[in-house]
């Protein structure tokens, strides 16, 4: 889940690159951040469903972040996938979190 999430935020801009570091349960990932200047690219990231409180959205029901500025990351039945790409396909499924 956290090597998609990743996938995501590199194809959309807000990391140079990520690398898997080990194997199994005890993997992880190290990322390297996109910068403008001196500003980053990323510049805030809000987890939305959490294990007590799952939030579900139809494929017309998905936020535009910020106007169409950010993305939302949505795991849907065909995978994890930005918000934009959900509503083309016509797929819902559970926000996991807000980039801007």
């Amino acid at each position: 889940m956290k090597e998609d999430i990743a996938r995501i935020l590199k194809e959309e801009g807000y990391i140079w690159s990520y690398e898997k570091i080990g194997e199994g349960a005890k993997a992880e990932l190290k990322a390297k951040p996109r910068y403008s200047g001196n500003t980053p690219a990323l510049k805030n990231l809000k987890r939305v469903s959490r294990p007590g409180l799952r939030q579900y959205v139809g494929s017309d029901e998905i936020p535009k972040v910020l106007g169409g500025m950010g993305i939302a990351i949505i795991s849907t039945s065909r995978g994890v996938m930005a918000g934009h790409t959900a509503r083309k396909q016509k797929v819902g499924g559970e926000i996991l979190a807000l980039v801007w």
